[in-house]
């Protein structure tokens, strides 16, 4: 591999190339709507804190999520908040809220809704599942049998679920935040690699530090602040953000940074199935959300690096399971090849714009 070495980009510098470049060329909104989306996912994320102890990270990766319209798996052991996670988000958002626990005896059906004869009326009635929302949040979803597991798939990736012949399309916007334990897997039915890859992100809780366990301690000595928790946005917040994020700028280089970066994981000694195009696609989109997110309308090499492990690591399939500080081996595999690929510089910025 070529070694290399630059300067760290300076934002200031990159922000005045990239303010010289023509908007309508590369299709760029008004710096106005990222500071918009800003300001929408801090306060979600102050809300959202109020209950949730030390996890700014996993909540910035859940709301860059929802911000792509993606789905997320959330794995930890018992105990760790996940789904407390997904139900403060939902508390937070004026949305239609569902929960399902998933359990070997449910059936797709049960999802995704019936069609039952009305006795009154002499006709079949269609009752809707829970699956008709906005956020779904798939308990155990491991524990399932794969024929329900699969069920969910339509939903995810088109949005819709067909029944006795007949589409009928799910509200927008839909998201689902599916919770798994790694331990205690008997019984259970790991989910394919063709479901996994439909999740944007797999995002893992871990334990929380000392002063915040502390916190937590305190916090809910009486009594959980949820309940009390007021919604802070609507649907209609959310009517325009696909716009904002996908027209956030993205360089030629920063393209072939991810391309590249996609490629080392297929070509790597202890990857037996690397993360595919989709897989490509799925960075991109979260680097351009974090980078709105953020108040930027264009993606720096951070915004990268920072979205390589949540994205890919489930995408990929390892020689070896574990590894000795309990994440996957997946995420050792990354960091060498994050230290390995070349980064796209502010040298190399200057020279593709001209020196403008």
């Amino acid at each position: 591999q070529t070694s290399f070495a630059a300067r760290p980009c300076n934002l200031g510098v990159l922000k005045r190339h990239f303010d010289k470049l023509p908007n309508k060329k590369y299709g760029r909104t008004n710096d106005m709507d990222h500071k918009a989306l800003k300001v929408l996912t801090d306060k979600l994320l102050e809300n959202i804190e109020k209950v949730i102890v030390g996890k700014e990270d996993v909540i910035k990766q859940l709301l860059i999520s929802l911000v792509c319209g993606g789905h997320v798996l959330l794995e930890d052991v018992p105990g760790t908040g996940k789904t407390l996670l997904a139900k403060t988000l939902s508390k937070s958002l004026s949305f239609k809220f569902s929960r399902v626990q998933f359990t070997p005896d449910l059936l797709p059906t049960d999802i995704t809704g019936i069609h039952y004869y009305n006795h009154k009326q002499e006709e079949f009635i269609f009752r809707k599942g829970p699956v008709f929302t906005n956020i779904l949040l798939a308990d155990e979803i491991n524990r399932a049998t794969p024929r329900t597991q699969s069920s969910l798939l339509e939903c995810m990736e088109e949005k819709q679920v067909s029944i006795d012949g007949e589409t009928r399309l799910l509200d927008a916007p839909f998201m689902v935040i599916a919770t798994q334990n790694p331990i205690e897997t008997l019984g259970t039915f790991p989910l394919p690699e063709a479901q996994l890859d439909r999740f944007l992100m797999k995002i893992y809780m871990g334990y929380p530090k000392t002063m915040e366990g502390v916190e937590i301690l305190k916090r809910f000595q009486y009594e959980s602040p949820l309940p009390g928790l007021e919604p802070v946005a609507g649907k209609e917040d959310f009517k325009d953000v696909s716009d904002i994020f996908k027209n956030t700028f993205v360089s030629e280089d920063m393209y072939s940074y991810i391309v590249t970066l996609a490629e080392a994981t297929r070509s790597h000694p202890d990857v037996i199935l690397g993360v595919s195009p989709r897989g490509s696609q799925a960075l991109l989109r979260t680097s351009q959300a974090l980078a709105a997110i953020s108040g930027r309308d264009y993606v720096l090499p951070d915004d990268v690096k920072a979205m390589v492990k949540p994205v890919m690591a489930h995408r990929m399939v390892t020689r070896h399971v574990g590894s000795d500080n309990g994440k996957p081996a997946a995420w050792g595999i990354l960091d060498q090849i994050i230290k390995r690929v070349p980064v796209p510089s502010e040298e190399r910025l200057v020279n593709r714009t001209g020196g403008r």
